[in-house]
C-alpha cells in the first residue's frame, strides 16, 4: 500500500535552534516517517519548481512501497529550514527508515534521479 504525502504548514516542525540535524523524526518533521523512506520537500507558496516537485515526489510515494513523501512549509519552519542547511527551495532530502538523510538535493529533481537515490537509502 502506497505512502501518502502529508503537508505541514504550521506549528512544531522544528522550529528549535538547533544548527544542524543528520537525523529527522516524526516530532521534528511535524509528520509521521515512511516505513522504508521519507522524501521531505521544504517548498515556499510562490515557487513554481516546487509544484512539479511535489507532483514527483507524490508519484515516487504511491508507486513505492513503505515510502511518504512529507512537505514541509519553509517560511512557516525557518528554525528547521537552518538546521538542515536549506538555502533554497525545492530542497528535497531523502531519509533512510530511521529517520538518516541520505540524500539531498536542491532545484526540482527528475524522477529517475529520486528513484536511483531512493535505491541507496532502502
Amino acid at each position: 500500500m502506497a505512502e501518502r504525502r502529508e503537508t505541514v504548514t504550521g506549528g512544531t516542525a522544528g522550529d528549535g535552534a538547533e544548527t544542524s540535524l543528520d537525523v529527522l523524526d516524526a516530532g521534528r518533521l511535524g509528520a509521521e516517517l515512511g516505513e522504508r523512506a521519507t522524501l521531505v520537500q521544504f517548498s515556499t507558496a510562490f515557487c513554481q519548481p516546487c509544484r512539479a516537485t511535489r507532483r514527483v515526489l507524490d508519484d515516487i510515494a504511491a508507486l513505492v512501497p513503505g515510502v511518504r513523501h512529507v512537505e514541509i512549509d519553509a517560511e512557516a519552519h525557518l528554525g528547521l529550514v537552518r538546521a538542515v542547511g536549506v538555502e533554497r527551495t525545492p530542497t528535497v532530502l531523502i531519509l533512510d527508515s530511521r529517520g538518516r538523510v541520505a540524500l539531498r538535493a536542491t532545484g526540482a529533481p527528475r524522477k529517475a534521479d529520486v528513484l536511483a537515490g531512493l535505491a541507496q537509502a532502502l
